[in-house]
């Protein structure tokens, strides 16, 4: 089992498994067919207001993916739902940021990750 990253505006493919939008607002320009959707898991996204603090800056990075993760500690419910998805196969975290490398689905699957391995 393995957890992917895309973005909402690459195609789908068969081989992403359970795709999985963790963004809390839809994202512009995406039909529901096209994002191909199993699943959006609003609740397993960061807080209005984390979202707003960081704004995508990378100087924030760190700090976000400290507070990111500390949210996820509290919020049990959609962790689960992911895990349970993982155990089945593969899924793939679809997200909307521009920046591969600084966005919450990276901090998601770090965390899924790490906490399946202290499990």
């Amino acid at each position: 089992m393995m957890i992917r990253l895309q973005r909402v505006y690459e195609p789908a493919d068969p081989s992403d498994g359970a795709r999985v939008l963790v963004e809390r607002l839809w994202p512009r320009g995406i039909s529901k067919e096209r994002a191909a959707l199993k699943l959006w898991l609003k609740d397993v996204a960061p807080s209005p207001e984390l979202r707003t603090w960081f704004g995508h800056d990378p100087e924030k990075w760190e700090e976000f993916r400290r507070r990111y993760w500390e949210e996820l500690e509290h919020n049990p419910e959609p962790i689960e739902q992911l895990r349970e998805l993982v155990e089945q196969g593969n899924v793939t975290f679809i997200y909307s940021a521009h920046d591969e490398e600084h966005n919450a689905a990276v901090v998601l699957k770090d965390y899924i990750e790490r906490s399946k391995v202290a499990a």
